[in-house]
Formats: structure tokens, C-alpha cells, sequence
């Protein structure tokens, strides 16, 4: 139930706000166990692991991307240099490694040095 403070906008109040976080937190955690108890009692057929193995990859791809540019409302987007710039030694280390773990450490460290220049 929200509390009128007399500002001329209703604050919710804690109990509501508490209830958002758990009920948010309680369906993230489902939508993560439930396709993993699920896919335990069931053989899923080798196109649809096949197709289900890229699912990482666009959406990497997709995230990446939509940091390149910034959009605004009415606007055409603007290009991000900065996030540019630091995507080329990311990708570059992601065809040699391929591993995440060094694919974040360099994309971070390439972000932060690319700032503070």
C-alpha cells in the first residue's frame, strides 16, 4: 500500500517494496533451476542441442552490439568510440584464447585504460 509523504506522489512502502525484491529474486532463481531439473529427466534431440549451443553466442553478439552505439529518443544513434576501441583487442583476444574469462579481464582492462586517456 503506498504512503502519501505529501509531496503530491504516493511512496511505496517497505513491506511492498521488500515483497517486489523477494518475488523478483524467487522468479529469476526459478527461471534458472526449472530448465535445468527439467532438462535432467529429459533427452532433448541433437538438432535442438545443436541450435541451443549458439544461443550464448547471439547473445553475446546482441549485447555487444548495443554498446557500440547510443541511441537516443528521435535520434539516430551515435557511434560509441570509446566501446569501439576497446572491442578491438576483446575480439582479438577472443579468436586467440577463446576463453571467457580472458575475453572480460581484456575488454575491462581495455575500457578502463581507453577512460583514462
Amino acid at each position: 500500500m503506498p504512503v502519501d509523504w505529501g509531496c503530491g506522489y504516493a511512496v511505496p512502502s517497505f513491506e511492498y517494496v521488500l515483497l517486489t525484491i523477494i518475488g523478483c529474486g524467487l522468479v529469476t532463481w526459478l527461471s534458472r533451476v526449472l530448465p535445468l531439473v527439467l532438462l535432467k529427466k529429459f533427452q532433448l534431440s541433437p538438432k535442438v542441442t545443436e541450435f541451443l549451443a549458439f544461443v550464448p553466442i547471439t547473445i553475446m553478439a546482441a549485447l555487444w552490439f548495443e554498446n557500440l552505439f547510443t541511441q537516443r529518443l528521435g535520434h539516430l544513434p551515435i557511434t560509441n568510440w570509446d566501446n569501439i576501441w576497446a572491442s578491438v583487442p576483446t575480439v582479438i583476444a577472443a579468436i586467440i584464447t577463446k576463453s571467457l574469462l580472458w575475453i572480460v579481464i581484456i575488454g575491462m582492462a581495455s575500457l578502463v585504460i581507453i577512460n583514462h586517456l
